[in-house]
């Protein structure tokens, strides 16, 4: 299934199309502020395998971030963050980042035997954030890539719904996405790291 959703204005019905679907054990391909992402509900396990398997990663090796609505549950999922990173956080969320935080014992299980961090996101896109915030929790989140090397992350969500539409639930067209992936800091050791510069000058 392909919908078409706007950032200004994402339809209300629709958010909860795919809020349903997730819900139900589902897996979406949406847009975020940077590549187009696919994930599913982090509290069902068969839908973070299904994930993995489309990316062809182990689930427990995969490079996932988890998406939310706003810094309010963070928390919940990670050790209690210093007052520095929060506020570093505070003036660059929504935005393209990646923050590396430590994680507690609310990851899913799936995780919980390899990973000690989080990749927290929270993108600077309505869509995204609408139906992280009316599913209720994190969405897991990986970002779309293209077997092409030259291009390794596909912009056009009419291809991208070409391509991988039999594999996922849906697909919301949200318009061309970028093809620069996040910026990640790695905020787990006493100072915060950049280790990969994407899209976004951090601001300190």
């Amino acid at each position: 299934m392909l919908i078409r959703l706007y950032d200004e204005n994402p339809n209300e019905r629709d958010i909860l199309k795919a809020v349903e679907i997730l819900r139900d054990g589902g897996v979406i391909i949406f847009p975020t502020d940077t590549i187009y992402g696919i994930g599913c509900d982090i509290t069902k396990p068969k839908a973070i395998e299904r994930v993995a398997r489309i990316k062809n990663i182990k689930p427990e090796k995969a490079p996932f971030s988890f998406l939310f609505y706003d810094l309010s549950n963070i928390s919940d999922y990670t050790k209690p963050i210093p007052n520095s990173i929060f506020k570093l956080m505070k003036k660059n969320l929504p935005g393209p980042f990646t923050f590396i935080l430590q994680a507690n014992s609310n990851i899913p299980k799936l995780f919980r035997s390899t990973k000690k961090s989080i990749g927290i996101r929270i993108p600077q896109n309505n869509i995204i954030r609408e139906i992280v915030k009316e599913l209720g929790n994190p969405i897991l989140s990986t970002s779309v890539k293209d077997d092409d090397a030259i291009i390794e992350y596909t912009t056009d969500p009419e291809l991208i719904h070409e391509k991988f539409g039999d594999l996922v639930d849906l697909v919301i067209d949200g318009g061309f996405g970028g093809n620069i992936p996040s910026t990640i800091i790695d905020c787990i050791g006493s100072e915060p790291v950049i280790t990969r510069q994407g899209k976004g000058e951090l601001v300190e």
